[in-house]
């Protein structure tokens, strides 16, 4: 598990780290930790609906932040359950750019033991950062 859950930090919230080597694998892994707050059996949900998920920006922390709030957008408004395929970054010029398909299915409260609802991922101690070669995101989800 290339994530791990920080208990001791926020009382009302729920923050997880990502370490990776590629940062493609580090968004994936970062959205993988979100739906896992969100369902205890992630790995159940099928892959019924799909969501072209494209976002830019010119910040790379921030291309985070929304790539995550798209996940939270849509367990709000469709009530979809959805997961990443490959995630694809490109920075051109001072701008990187993300896609992704991201594969799913609408919320089945007798086959998704839901545990908490996530209504945002929050801007305190959000981190993205490069440490000798390894990305590290610090998250903080507001529950």
């Amino acid at each position: 598990m290339p994530y791990r859950f920080i208990e001791e930090e926020a009382t009302a919230d729920i923050a997880f780290e990502v370490w990776e080597a590629d940062l493609a694998l580090l968004f994936r892994d970062s959205a993988d930790a979100l739906i896992k707050v969100m369902i205890d059996n992630p790995d159940d949900i099928e892959l019924k609906e799909s969501r072209d998920i494209e976002l830019d920006n010119d910040q790379l922390d921030l291309l985070l932040y929304n790539f995550l709030e798209q996940f939270i957008y849509y367990k709000d408004r469709d009530q979809l359950l959805l997961r990443p395929n490959e995630v694809r970054l490109q920075q051109i010029s001072d701008k990187w750019q993300l896609h992704t398909i991201a594969m799913g299915e609408r919320i089945d409260g007798v086959r998704h033991h839901l545990v908490v609802d996530v209504k945002a991922v929050t801007l305190h101690d959000f981190i993205l950062e490069n440490i000798a070669g390894q990305w590290r995101a610090h998250v903080i989800l507001d529950i």
